[in-house]
C-alpha cells in the first residue's frame, strides 16, 4: 500500500521500491481492495524478497518490522513505520492502516520533494 501510495502521489517523481524480508505468496487482496477504494490499482504488484542491492541502491528506507532482516548501510536515511499488520483483517480493518499508510506517505513525500509540498 505504501509502495502504491508513494507511486501514485509523486507522479513519478519517485523511484519506489517494495520488497519484505518474508515476502508473502500474493499481495493481500483486502489491501489490493482498500487501494482500489482510494483509486489506486496494485493488482500487478508481485512479493519480492529485499535484497542488499536494492536497499544500497536507495536513499531512503521505509521499514515495517524489519528488525534485523534489513541490511544497514551508512549514509541512508531509514524510518522504522510501525503500522498494524493488515494480513488476515477485513476491509473494515484494513481501511484505518491504509489511511495512516497515507499520511505517512505524504509526510515522507514532504521531506523527500519539498518543492511539490
Amino acid at each position: 500500500m505504501a509502495a502504491g501510495y508513494m507511486s501514485a502521489l509523486s507522479g513519478g517523481a519517485v523511484e519506489v521500491r517494495s520488497a519484505g524480508s518474508m515476502p508473502a505468496d500474493q499481495i493481500n487482496p483486502v489491501a489490493v481492495a482498500a487501494m482500489a477504494e482510494v483509486g489506486i490499482d496494485i493488482t500487478a504488484e508481485v512479493p519480492k524478497v529485499l535484497t542488499t542491492e536494492a536497499v544500497e541502491a536507495s536513499d531512503a528506507v521505509i521499514t515495517m518490522g524489519c528488525g534485523d532482516a534489513c541490511p544497514i548501510f551508512p549514509g541512508k536515511r531509514y524510518e522504522d513505520w510501525a503500522l498494524a499488520d493488515p494480513a488476515g483483517q477485513g476491509i473494515e480493518a484494513v481501511r484505518p492502516i491504509r489511511d495512516e499508510i497515507r499520511g505517512r506517505v505524504e509526510a515522507l513525500l514532504a521531506e523527500l520533494l519539498p518543492a511539490r509540498a
